[in-house]
């Protein structure tokens, strides 16, 4: 249909019950107006077409499993209420256009899928990644004009570039390959993508909460075959508010700190005879700890201890969400954020010891929630952002501090969506 079409499809409540799902009921006329000027940004940036359809793919919360994910280890995570969404259209030949929102428009020619040096960390590289793994996979895949707006925070730690992955994913799938690559599959290459032709060592969490949807365990010692599973629980049931604290720390030149965490856990793995930490027992680091401190420092023999200790915290957390205790699913959530701090040590950057707006944001939650909430470090680190579960009563207390010190608009409060990457049109 058409972009007036699909707008009047819109302004007549037909998404409504989608967008209270995906968004919650209170952000369903914000919804509204959001998808219409996407609308409107795809037909001045292509013109208006006839078979405009609307896709999203959202952002993650890392619960559980904090750099576990690249070495084979367990994670619990969530999809969220901030994502990534599109106005897209087929064509005729083989050229992807994505403009997204306050960027320049990326242009691939998807005849030509080799990995290019000049597209490194540019939205370029997951495109052209993405649709080269689908050839690779005997997968189809075909041309489209789209236009992407976001509200999933860059540098935040809920995986901006996983979900404009997934997304891109999500449109080959529906628009070439008759929805037949699974969700798992679809994250799979999405990682290939970030890892292969961006040229960021990540693992396959964000990808995989954002593809899958909702709260979700995932085992990655097979990560070819990574075992899922659904764990329904309402945060909000229990009186409590999960939000997420942008710290505003700048992630530029960062990269090499986040390659070496990956890289000093599986140093260690090594040397005692696996790829993966997750073939590594607590007995056999203890064993070998003089020979790897000797061999590796002090901080890779650390990382180890944090991801033994890390990997059985998933189990536990999982275990007390499913018997509804969720005074110890905080204090577990506590203590993965104290191994983060002082073992996986991904709270600052150790080349700017001035820059350190995470340690003050978890200094400052733990003041305001001690005794009643919970705390941590999220997702990859170095400044990004800390996740807190807010009793609902101390929430404006909390929302006010917190911006107080690190800016208006800087505390989120987000909450579980339970899809991941859709085609929006077909599920009305």
């Amino acid at each position: 249909m058409n972009a007036a079409a699909l707008k009047q499809r819109i302004a007549n409540g037909e998404y409504d019950r989608l967008l209270a799902t995906l968004y919650g009921e209170e952000q369903v006329a914000a919804q509204q107006a959001r998808y219409a000027e996407a609308i409107d940004g795809f037909v001045a940036t292509f013109g208006d077409k006839e078979d405009l359809r609307l896709f999203s793919a959202p952002g993650r919360t890392e619960i559980g499993g904090n750099h576990t994910d690249h070495n084979h280890g367990r994670v619990l995570a969530g999809s969220v209420n901030l994502d990534v969404i599109a106005v897209v259209s087929p064509r005729d030949d083989a050229i992807v256009n994505v403009q997204s929102k306050g960027y320049k428009m990326d242009t691939i020619d998807t005849t030509d899928l080799a990995a290019r040096v000049e597209e490194v960390n540019k939205s370029a590289s997951l495109i052209r990644g993405t649709v080269a793994r689908f050839a690779q996979r005997g997968y189809g895949f075909g041309g489209f004009d789209a236009y992407t707006t976001s509200n999933v925070l860059k540098g935040s730690g809920l995986s901006s570039s996983a979900a404009f992955e997934v997304l891109i994913g999500t449109i080959l799938n529906h628009l070439y390959s008759a929805c037949q690559v699974s969700a798992v599959e679809i994250a799979q290459i999405a990682q290939f993508a970030e890892n292969q032709y961006f040229g960021k060592p990540s693992g396959l969490m964000d990808q995989m909460a954002s593809s899958v949807g909702g709260i979700v365990t995932i085992d990655f010692e097979d990560t070819d075959n990574p075992v899922i599973e659904a764990v329904p629980f309402d945060f909000a049931a229990c009186g409590y508010k999960l939000c997420i604290v942008d710290v505003g720390g700048d992630h530029a030149d960062l990269t090499h700190e986040y390659a070496a965490v990956p890289a000093e856990m599986k140093a260690i793995a090594g040397d005692l005879g696996q790829p993966y930490l997750r073939g590594v027992t607590m007995e056999g680091l203890m064993a070998a700890m003089p020979a790897l401190r000797a061999a590796h420092g002090d901080r890779a023999v650390l990382r180890a201890f944090h991801f033994l200790r890390e990997n059985e915290c998933v189990t536990k957390q999982v275990a007390a969400l499913k018997a509804n205790d969720f005074e110890e699913f905080k204090r577990l959530i506590i203590e993965s954020g104290h191994s983060s701090f002082e073992y996986l040590q991904n709270v600052y950057a150790v080349c700017d010891v001035k820059e350190q707006s995470m340690s003050v944001a978890l200094a400052l939650s733990q003041r305001l929630l001690d005794g009643a909430g919970a705390w941590r470090v999220h997702g990859g680190g170095f400044g990004g952002t800390t996740q807190n579960f807010v009793p609902t009563a101390k929430l404006d207390q909390f929302i006010d501090t917190m911006e107080a010190v690190f800016g208006q608009g800087h505390c989120h409060v987000l909450s579980i969506r339970p899809y991941g990457g859709i085609c929006l049109d077909s599920m009305i």
